[in-house]
């Protein structure tokens, strides 16, 4: 289908990609991969003809058809069905020579025709635009309505809808999950993976990427290679290489160590719930994948928040909307008698249909919307920490990242903001520059930038991963993992969710109720819901906040008894908590202590005559360690059981 011979490609005068040689075969789905400026969608251009190589050259293969997204949506008239079909350039094309021969009254050109429609399936035309329109998240009613009505997220949504219904021989999909949601998502994950095509995919959704593609293609120093598998055996593959480059190898062994000091804590909830089994899970796969993330140039955290209330926020009977443009009409609420606790360490996900409310429901822990029923009940010292769909567009475009963090902190050092900043990726002069030319993906690290620099102990993120790619949602996800206040995420990246998150709630129907399954249970809620069945969420008997009732006698008891019986429980289980907490921060001290001392044992220069004293301390010190930290191992271990026997 391609092929690269030699190829060298400049964008100015900068070389992105020189003498390159591979094969794309014919039905092959393929993931194209790299950082960000890297080549990738350069490489599209000059597959749609629209740049040429610089040395070298790619063959496509002659006679194919090749089907792209469009990044521009003209604001017409058309209705936005009309303007999908449009899409499918043949049919418009045998549409009108059939109004000609028609108008000629020549049958045999209408025969004629009338068998090439039969052929690409071109009667059902109307039907195959309105499945690709429902599975892109359009209403029924909105299938007439004018194209300029959209909202540019819409606007890119039909663009991907006008895509899919050619039939196309290749398809060039650039980042196409970017404004959608995460049932969008999954319908378009199982409609590229019946694509019989050639598929070249960008994206940073790990998940997607899995499920969708047989080989990747990664772009890195200037070559490209091609790797066979889905991402995670990219990973695995990159990661034997990387594993061999000794510079690489001390940072790759603290990053493994990171993970499995998180597996390790949290490894004793695995068999609580099935979201839990989920999530360790992808917590241990990503003990393999870590090494691939070795050299990436994002490390940041979440600084410690300075007050984290038990509980947070509280809503009681909440009704939730926005308010009609007409004072005399009282429009219904999108969420009625809403009933939730956040509490301190809760990491909970947000799962729902497009247009079911759950950016309504941020917004209205965010204070950015007022109940219109119910109370509202914030702690005293509740921060939050909001980044909303838009957030971008809160941006000075005129500003550097600098001054965009000096207004939030006039008195400090200019050092300091550097050296926070840098861990978002702004070093040098790119820390200094206005932001107005920044790429869309940096724009949504600095925004993540500001948000965690106020310290907040409630972070609310509505969809934070789009723009960004895959080493700084790798770098966040590490980073929210060990964030010690609440969370709530809405997002369409499933590794994100499975990886920081441990409760799911379920906004649906104008209700928000916990969902006691995993992603894996909501894809197959999604499906039945599809076929037009109403199935229950799966629930436990347990508070919106995912807090299992104290004993079964409480099914009957009323929401307020409910709640003071949890507060109750809550106040026994806080020493036990504590405790728990400071083993933790022990095992940390151990495992950093036990590092070092490894990393010594591990020079072939401690075993000169000239350190023999010190070699047998450190020898004796290594054994002393790890007898501490299995003696700490153990206490932490019987703590959780008695936490757990607690809240079963």
């Amino acid at each position: 289908m391609l092929r690269f011979s030699n190829l060298a490609l400049r964008r100015g005068t900068r070389l992105l990609i020189e003498d390159a040689s591979l094969v794309v075969n014919i039905g092959d789905h393929v993931g194209l991969t790299g950082s960000n400026g890297c080549g990738k969608s350069s490489l599209f251009s000059m597959i749609l003809g629209e740049l040429e190589a610089d040395a070298g050259e790619l063959k496509v293969a002659t006679g194919i058809s090749i089907a792209h997204v469009s990044q521009e949506t003209p604001a017409v008239d058309r209705a936005i069905v009309d303007y999908v079909i449009d899409g499918d350039v043949e049919y418009r094309g045998i549409e009108n020579q059939l109004d000609e021969a028609e108008k000629t009254d020549n049958s045999m050109k209408l025969a004629e025709l009338h068998e090439r429609m039969a052929n690409i399936d071109g009667y059902a035309i109307n039907s195959r635009a309105a499945r690709l329109l429902g599975g892109l998240g359009f209403s029924q009613e909105q299938h007439q309505k004018a194209v300029k009505e959209l909202s540019g997220g819409w606007r890119m949504r039909l663009n991907l809808a006008r895509a899919l219904i050619s039939r196309s021989d290749l398809l060039l999909l650039d980042e196409p999950t970017n404004h959608l949601d995460l049932d969008a998502v999954i319908w378009l994950e199982t409609w590229l993976k019946n694509y019989d095509g050639t598929l070249l995919l960008i994206s940073h959704d790990r998940d997607f990427l899995d499920k969708v593609i047989n080989r990747v293609l990664h772009v890195e120093n200037k070559g490209i290679d091609l790797y066979t598998g889905n991402y995670s055996d990219f990973e695995v593959q990159r990661a034997s290489r990387l594993a061999l480059q000794d510079a690489s190898f001390q940072k790759q062994q603290k990053q493994i160590q990171h993970i499995q000091d998180y597996v390790r804590r949290f490894g004793a909830k695995a068999t609580k719930a099935k979201q839990a089994q989920s999530r360790i899970k992808a917590l241990e796969r990503m003990e393999l994948i870590a090494p691939a993330h070795v050299d990436s140039p994002f490390h940041f955290s979440f600084p410690p928040a300075e007050k984290i209330p038990e509980r947070l926020l509280t809503l009681d009977r909440v009704d939730v909307g926005y308010p009609s443009p007409d004072p005399e009409t009282q429009l219904e609420p999108i969420l009625k008698k809403v009933e939730l606790s956040i509490l301190a360490g809760q990491q909970i996900g947000l799962l729902g249909r497009n247009g079911a409310g759950k950016s309504t429901l941020i917004k209205l822990i965010a204070g950015k919307l007022g109940a219109l029923g119910g109370t509202v009940t914030p702690a005293k010292d509740l921060k939050v920490g909001y980044f909303a769909q838009h957030q971008l567009e809160q941006l000075d475009n005129s500003q550097s990242p600098i001054e965009h963090l000096t207004a939030l902190d006039k008195r400090a050092r200019e050092q300091d903001l550097r050296n926070f900043i840098g861990g978002f990726g702004f070093v040098g002069d790119r820390a200094s520059e206005p932001v107005g030319p920044f790429s869309g993906g940096e724009k949504a690290r600095l925004a993540l930038a500001l948000i965690a620099y106020q310290r907040p102990n409630l972070l609310l993120m509505d969809e934070p991963t789009n723009h960004l790619d895959l080493e700084m949602r790798h770098a966040l996800v590490m980073a929210l993992q060990d964030f010690k206040g609440a969370m709530i995420i809405v997002s369409h990246d499933r590794h994100m969710l499975r990886s920081t998150t441990d409760s799911l709630l379920l906004v649906d129907n104008g209700v928000a109720e916990p969902f006691d399954g995993d992603l894996d249970e909501y894809q197959h809620w999604l499906s039945e819901v599809a076929k037009g069945r109403t199935p229950n969420a799966p629930a436990e008997n347990a508070s919106a906040g995912g807090e299992s009732a104290a004993n079964p006698q409480d099914a009957g008891a009323t929401k307020k008894e409910q709640r003071q019986q949890q507060a109750e429980l809550r106040k026994r289980l806080q020493p036990l908590k504590n405790k728990l907490k400071s083993h933790e921060k022990k095992m940390e001290e151990l495992q950093s202590k036990l590092l070092v001392v490894d990393a010594k044992l591990a020079d072939s220069a401690s075993y000169d005559d000239s350190n023999k004293d010190n070699l047998v301390n450190w020898i004796a010190q290594q054994g002393a360690l790890k007898q501490e930290l299995s003696e700490v191992e153990e206490e932490w271990f019987a703590i959780s059981e008695e936490l757990e026997s607690f809240e079963e």
